[in-house]
């Protein structure tokens, strides 16, 4: 569904929408993506997006060093003649990167040049205008961290893990490990499968 070249999309992520054809989802959840300004937007893989979330790309943003933050040149004319190059003034946030297993909640925000890490949570609704750490749940308007997913030596075997780059015969074997609520267990056979002394 997605074919803008600057829109990349892990493997096995997938949104649903209640209200637009899912299908839409360049059209209808990446606003501002204009391909003269070069941001990206990259979703790894294994994320789940709600309905309604939308990823504010970079030309969304005004000028905010001058006067006015208004668009002058867009009407062309003698405004366009008197305004500077509108793009060369936007404040530059870069390309929005979402990392796997990502699982953003409905109606969210995310706005330009954030970076959520492996694993993490975003509530529903909420505006993710900074950075969200790996394995952490985050909510609000703005976002903030609200709780640490797991102990800290469990996010670090989790991310040398990396599983959702497995090939699929070892994906469908660990699919039972990655459902298991013991966390003591996960934490051991982690452990075992990246060859560390107990």
């Amino acid at each position: 569904a997605v074919k803008a070249p600057s829109i990349i999309v892990g493997d096995y992520t997938i949104y649903n929408d209640f209200v637009y054809n899912p299908v839409d989802f360049e059209k209808n959840n990446v606003l501002y993506h204009y391909p003269v300004n070069q941001d990206r937007l990259v979703i790894g893989k294994f994320c789940s997006i709600a309905a309604g979330t939308q990823f504010i790309m970079g030309p969304a943003n005004h000028r905010t060093s001058s006067v006015s933050t208004y668009p002058f040149q867009v009407f062309g004319g003698a405004w366009a003649d008197q305004a500077p190059p509108h793009l060369g003034q936007l404040p530059r946030k870069g390309d929005i990167m979402v990392g796997n297993d990502v699982w953003i909640g409905r109606e969210s925000v995310i706005l330009p040049g954030v970076h959520i890490g492996d694993g993490a949570i975003i509530a529903a609704r909420s505006v993710v205008a900074k950075d969200v750490p790996a394995y952490t749940v985050a909510g609000g308007n703005p976002v903030r961290v609200l709780k640490q997913r797991f102990p800290e030596d469990l996010v670090q075997l989790l991310l040398a893990w990396r599983w959702w780059d497995l090939p699929p015969a070892e994906l469908a074997e660990a699919v039972p490990l990655l459902c298991d609520p013991d966390l003591d267990a996960v934490r051991t056979d982690l452990r075992r499968r990246l060859g560390m002394a107990e």
